[in-house]
């Protein structure tokens, strides 16, 4: 008995994307292709959950290539995910974010004579990002992961952490 032709992965986050990634725009729904253009788009359902699909571009600062910094994502949901992270700058449509449910399949990717494995990704949704007061558990595995104390995630995470400290100082003075 053979694996499936299209098997997904289980991949952690912090694996797949060491430096985090950077949503570019906004999640929109992955319509099939329509001979007629004036029909209503269709969207695309996932063929082994059953799932609507959705797509979003998102920026890998850990490539310096262009081709490949940009990574494709499908969503498999039956709402649209919203990430809850702020943007970078209000109207830049840029914010950080962290995938829930990550999965990859392998995938040949150039042409000719250029060709080289590549992956398509799928996601269930986006989880918390590291600063919300929701558990605190991003800043705290971040560290307990050993990442190198230089990039932007690891930045990110400090401050959420040094503010997660405060609060926590703050509530524990208020409760004395």
């Amino acid at each position: 008995m053979g694996m499936d032709r299209f098997h997904r992965f289980d991949v952690a986050f912090g694996e797949a994307f060491p430096k985090g990634l950077v949503l570019v725009g906004e999640i929109e729904p992955d319509n099939e292709f329509q001979q007629n253009r004036n029909a209503a788009p269709r969207q695309r359902v996932d063929e082994r959950t059953g799932l609507r699909q959705w797509k979003g571009v998102f920026s890998d600062p850990a490539h310096v290539k262009e081709s490949e910094a940009s990574v494709k994502v499908t969503f498999l949901a039956e709402v649209q995910p919203v990430p809850s992270a702020e943007e970078f700058v209000p109207g830049c449509g840029m914010r950080p974010v962290e995938l829930e449910g990550l999965q990859v399949t392998p995938k040949v990717t150039g042409q000719g004579e250029f060709k080289k494995l590549g992956w398509s990704y799928f996601a269930t949704g986006f989880a918390e990002p590291a600063g919300s007061t929701g558990g605190g558990t991003g800043s705290a595995s971040a560290a307990a992961s050993g990442s190198p104390a230089s990039g932007k995630g690891s930045a990110r995470g400090s401050r959420a952490g040094g503010a997660e400290s405060e609060s926590e100082a703050s509530s524990a003075a208020e409760a004395a």
